[in-house]
């Protein structure tokens, strides 16, 4: 068994590889999706790269926070919520896509194998042997409460967003439209916004370092990735909305 402090530097040190990477992000596109190019090696079909590329975080989560105390209101909480997210987006999201002949770097599958597994196991591992036993009641019943609350909302504006972007493709054309609907109306990502609010829920729930170092990299990933989005809407629709913003309604 791994020591609590040895487990806490390793998070922080997690934590510090995001830090360093997110300027490099917001320099450098992510290469899939509308941003794909050639010359990031070998590929993969779009569906089959999610598949595979999520998949690690519900097995290796699930492995580790088999070993938990599951009459810990904690560890029950953060167990559902996660199994909500990730059985959907492993199994369930790749299967909705309509990205007809899309493909993806096996470079970018491998590192969000990576990044997968590596959360997966702080946040299972912490579950299993680090989540308090003794919490004030009134404290942890708020704590259940709102952070559920918290990311149940962002997971349904994620999904609905989402939804919306599918819908675009329905009938199986080939390249992008302009969103409208819910919060495109202010904002080009809201099924990003979504991811955040989701994982800030995760966040309250287990008030952990791990649920926090998963935060940090939920924004080092996506707020890079809504920024390269909302310039190439505008890039490629002169009639785009001026006056959305990218991630967070007027401010981003």
């Amino acid at each position: 068994m791994i020591l609590h402090e040895k487990f806490n530097l390793f998070c922080w040190l997690w934590i510090g590889i995001g830090l360093v990477i997110f300027p490099v992000l917001l320099k450098v596109k992510q290469p899939y999706g509308r941003h794909a190019t050639k010359g990031w090696g070998p590929v993969i079909r779009n569906r089959a790269g999610w598949f595979l590329m999520e998949l690690p975080a519900l097995l290796v989560f699930g492995y580790f926070v088999s070993f938990s105390d599951f009459k810990n209101q904690t560890v029950a909480a953060a167990v559902v919520l996660w199994a909500i997210h990730y059985i959907h987006r492993s199994i369930i999201f790749p299967f909705r896509l309509k990205t007809k002949g899309k493909m993806m770097p096996l470079v970018i599958v491998f590192s969000a194998i990576l990044f997968n597994t590596i959360n997966g196991f702080f946040n299972g591992y912490w579950l299993a042997y680090f989540v308090p036993d003794g919490t004030d009641k009134v404290i942890l019943n708020a704590r259940l409460i709102i952070g559920g609350i918290v990311f149940l909302s962002g997971f349904l504006i994620n999904q609905y967003h989402d939804w919306l972007l599918i819908q675009l493709r329905k009938d199986n054309t080939a390249g992008y439209r302009i969103p409208h609907g819910g919060f495109f109306k202010l904002i080009s990502c809201p099924n990003y916004l979504g991811e955040i609010i989701t994982w800030t829920g995760f966040l309250i729930v287990t008030s952990s370092l791990p649920a926090f170092a998963f935060l940090i990299w939920t924004l080092v990933n996506l707020v890079p990735r809504a920024l390269d989005h909302h310039q190439w809407y505008q890039k490629h629709f002169p009639d785009y909305p001026s006056k959305r913003k990218a991630l967070v309604p007027y401010l981003l």
